[in-house]
């Protein structure tokens, strides 16, 4: 007999147009704080710590960053796709939490869920 697999429980975070492209919405559930980004093609949630030194990782620009180029030029790429760590100017992926300086360091991520003008995070997993 197989069991019925458990939805993932969903929390609600924010409405959709306290989010915009240049600016994530810091929402606290309870102590855990988490940042909500609005990207090209939907959202993406981080937690609100760096792993690098455990500063406020959500509250930096959110940008891109500079290809490396055989050349003596400045391409500047992906932007809106990253989030740079105001402490120490420390890069990291918003969809994956992966870090561009230290791929040992990686963000805890959240699944983020649109329903209408809703948006809820999955806290637990």
């Amino acid at each position: 007999m197989m069991e019925a697999a458990v939805a993932p429980s969903r929390t609600f975070a924010c409405k959709v147009a306290e989010v915009t492209t240049e600016r994530p919405k810091i929402v606290t559930f309870g102590r855990i704080s988490v940042g909500i980004f609005e990207l090209h093609d939907g959202y993406a949630a981080l937690l609100n710590i760096c792993p690098h030194r455990a500063g406020q990782l959500c509250e930096g620009p959110v940008c891109g960053t500079t290809k490396q180029t055989d050349k003596t030029e400045f391409v500047y790429e992906r932007a809106g796709e990253l989030v740079r760590c105001a402490w120490h100017g420390w890069e990291f992926e918003i969809r994956s939490g992966k870090c561009l300086v230290d791929d040992r360091l990686k963000a805890r991520t959240f699944p983020v869920h649109r329903d209408g003008e809703d948006l809820s995070v999955e806290l637990g997993r």
